[in-house]
């Protein structure tokens, strides 16, 4: 067994463990699913810095691109003159994935360590939290679609039910309206990769294939299949490959969420518990970002181009709708859903700016906007767990009776709101380059699309800002005199968790070559794609 597979199936292992262990051990299942997340982190971390960057591979589309390559024959079905059905456990890792990997790590055991809140039945909370950490990892992993697919899925019955169960007031509205958006671009894509599979063959063996690797190159479709470009197959008056690639954006559109795909993040993020907030924005978003990346354009890259004016306007549409909601908030926890959605807008601009400076910038903004989230969203926890209450209008003068906690909070939100000498000033600035050196240098995004969407970061400054002043400066007034008492500053544990995403977002801001030299290669070859 290679390490990516360790990584994926340990969380599961222990998962089992719990749901065997006696009940009389409940208390240490909080331990249990701490101590994977440390094994999780430290194997990942390994693996960050042990990446082979800057080799020079033969092709975009081999397997040469990858690394930690583990690959066995799964499923093998005779099915008549059709050939024989080949699915493979196929995994690896590469610029693209390998950070994305590391962050999930690293947003689990933030979560793991938030679940301490976490008072009523333990045992299947942590069995269906370390369920969904091994989808997670798998989805980032997975080189094969169908494989993929399971995983992608997969991670939808642990959040239903962490949801729905653990959630807010409202928990149970928030976990259907979330699983049915999900489950429903979902479906959809299985029929294109169904359509993948009918037109991909295997050049090795001559077998259809779910290899996610193949389909990226054109010439492994078979003549007159579905998704072949030379084909020029219509379904319902559209061009296949044209349809497909608005099934799958769509699919992943709603994980991002991009507008107008977003309405069920707000509610979701409101009414699930912390932990789960933070998985859900510092991990599922990206899990969306990097589908398009992955499988809408890799696998479309044609339709990519001709359709990238489209998304970019998504992306600055997202940006702008996004800033503008999070100022007209007063729950802190709403204010950051929305601002997620703002910040998320800048992945698929500068995506869609199909240059290295705006996928690089995507890419950067994607990490950045991980650990940034987190903290975001365990600073409303943080207050939510002490007094219940998370109205902007019911706080001031927080700073001078929690000095710790406001200090942590002054990093989350400079840095969010793009200040330079943080992460976020580097990935927003260089997806702002990208789509703005678009149109000179494949003429796909116009200059206004960047103007605008410079925009959003000073609408950033304006809800953080304000948020700011209106909470934590001034003389000390709360709803309720007897919060006095509960609003104590921070613990041992809640520093512990503040502390190494402050340091990230600092470091990645001086230091930006930290992630850049890891995807750059990654990234240059993808764009060969498009050549």
């Amino acid at each position: 067994m290679g390490l990516l597979s360790v990584l994926i199936f340990l969380p599961l292992v222990f998962g089992v463990l719990i749901l065997v262990m006696p009940k009389r051990l409940n208390s240490y299942f909080k331990y249990l699913a701490v101590v994977v997340s440390l094994i999780q982190l430290a194997i990942a971390t390994w693996m960050y810095f042990q990446f082979k960057t800057g080799d020079t591979f033969a092709g975009v589309n081999k397997l040469s691109q990858y690394q930690w390559i583990e690959k066995l024959d799964w499923i093998r079905l005779d099915v008549g003159s059709f050939g024989t059905l080949q699915i493979d456990y196929l995994l690896g890792v590469d610029g693209f994935s390998i950070g994305l990997v590391w962050l999930s790590a690293l947003v689990m055991l933030i979560a793991s360590l938030s679940s301490w809140e976490i008072k009523t039945n333990l045992r299947g909370y942590f069995a269906l939290f370390l369920l969904l950490d091994t989808a997670i990892i798998g989805v980032f992993c997975s080189l094969d679609l169908f494989l993929f697919y399971i995983f992608y899925e997969l991670m939808l019955l642990p959040l239903y039910f962490l949801i729905g169960m653990w959630g807010g007031v409202r928990r149970e509205y928030a976990a259907i309206k979330f699983f049915l958006y999900t489950l429903f671009g979902s479906i959809f894509m299985l029929l294109v990769i169904a359509g993948l599979y009918l037109s991909v063959t295997d050049p090795a063996t001559g077998n259809h294939t779910f290899s996610m690797v193949d389909a990226m190159n054109p010439a492994n479709y078979s003549a007159g299949s579905i998704f072949s470009i030379a084909a020029h197959t219509q379904i319902l008056g559209i061009s296949a490959r044209s349809l497909g690639f608005i099934i799958v954006f769509i699919a992943f559109a709603i994980k991002v969420p991009i507008f107008p795909f977003h309405t069920w993040l707000p509610d979701a993020h409101v009414e699930a518990p912390t932990p789960i907030s933070i998985i859900l924005a510092g991990i599922l978003l990206k899990v969306g970002a990097y589908g398009i990346i992955r499988m809408a354009y890799g696998i479309f890259p044609d339709v990519a181009i001709s359709l990238s004016w489209w998304m970019g306007l998504l992306g600055v549409i997202s940006i702008i709708y996004g800033a503008m909601n999070a100022l007209a908030q007063t729950d802190l926890k709403r204010l950051i859903a929305y601002s997620s959605i703002s910040h998320m807008g800048f992945v698929l601009i500068g995506i869609a700016s199909l240059t290295s400076e705006g996928l690089n910038g995507a890419m950067m903004q994607m990490i950045s906007h991980g650990f940034l989230s987190v903290m975001l969203f365990f600073i409303a926890g943080v207050i939510y767990n002490r007094v219940h209450d998370r109205d902007i209008y019911n706080f001031r003068g927080l700073a001078n009776h929690m000095p710790i906690f406001t200090g942590f909070v002054m990093i989350a939100f400079f840095a969010s709101l793009g200040l330079p000498g943080f992460s976020a000033f580097i990935a927003e600035i260089f997806t702002l380059i990208g789509a703005f050196s678009s149109y000179n240098l494949n003429g796909l995004l116009p200059h206004w699309m960047a103007i605008v969407s410079a925009f959003g970061i000073l609408l950033g400054a304006g809800y953080f800002l304000w948020t700011l002043q209106r909470m934590f400066f001034g003389t000390l007034r709360l709803k309720k005199e007897e919060w006095k008492v509960n609003l104590v500053d921070l613990n041992f544990r809640e520093i512990l968790v503040f502390t190494p995403l402050a340091a990230l977002a600092l470091i990645l801001g001086v230091m930006p070559s930290l992630v850049f030299d890891v995807m750059s290669s990654s990234v240059n070859q993808f764009l060969m794609l498009f050549k």
